[in-house]
């Protein structure tokens, strides 16, 4: 199986489920699985991400981890990557330990290079529409090229490759595929961006 960051950096796409039910988290990372997306970050109840970290064939991230204990949980549960909100950097000796990698978030150049410098394998930028969008990646990376980044934050799937070519490693989508969707239209909705990202 490949290394959670190679599979990002192949498939360019990361579906986010911000959700309180169990039931209909679990129903939307399904429709998400069916519509090929391959590395999904959960920001769910933990039986939820536990139930679909159980597929092999998947890469489960538990988002919005701030606390140490929040992160082991996702250890423990087979979560193969670790994301944050913010730029917790208490989390990078925990990550490193537990060989788990660990997604970082920053808002401005500073941010990015401090979890740069923290051997962060890919910084998570946003919100991406409020700081301007492609044009902000593209402004981002002019003088630090060598930063991972990820934009997110109500990214369209027809701006998807308007950031990878900006110069984003990969690009994360949450409620653009799921809110207010039947099953069906939310796994339509999955194969549309990735076969935007694969463009």
């Amino acid at each position: 199986m490949r290394n959670v960051i190679k599979a990002i950096r192949d498939e360019k796409l990361i579906g986010i489920i911000r959700e309180n039910s169990t039931e209909k988290a679990i129903e939307i990372a399904n429709a998400y699985i069916e519509g090929g997306i391959k590395i999904i970050e959960m920001v769910t109840p933990i039986e939820a991400i536990k139930e679909i970290a159980k597929n092999n064939e998947i890469f489960v991230a538990r988002g919005g981890i701030i606390t140490r204990e929040q992160a082991i949980e996702a250890i423990n549960i087979n979560a193969k990557l670790l994301v944050s909100p913010i730029l917790q950097m208490g989390l990078v000796r925990l990550s490193s330990g537990y060989k788990t990698p660990l997604i970082l978030t920053a808002t401005t150049p500073n941010e990015a290079y401090m979890a740069w410098q923290a051997r962060i394998p890919l910084i998570k930028i946003y919100p991406i529409k409020d700081l301007g969008g492609p044009g902000y990646i593209e402004e981002l990376l002019r003088p630090m090229n060598f930063l991972n980044v990820m934009p997110t934050g109500s990214i369209k799937t027809e701006d998807i490759k308007n950031y990878i070519n900006a110069g984003a490693t990969a690009v994360g989508l949450g409620r653009e595929l799921y809110l207010n969707k039947s099953y069906d239209e939310i796994k339509n909705a999955a194969k549309r961006a990735v076969e935007a990202a694969k463009g």
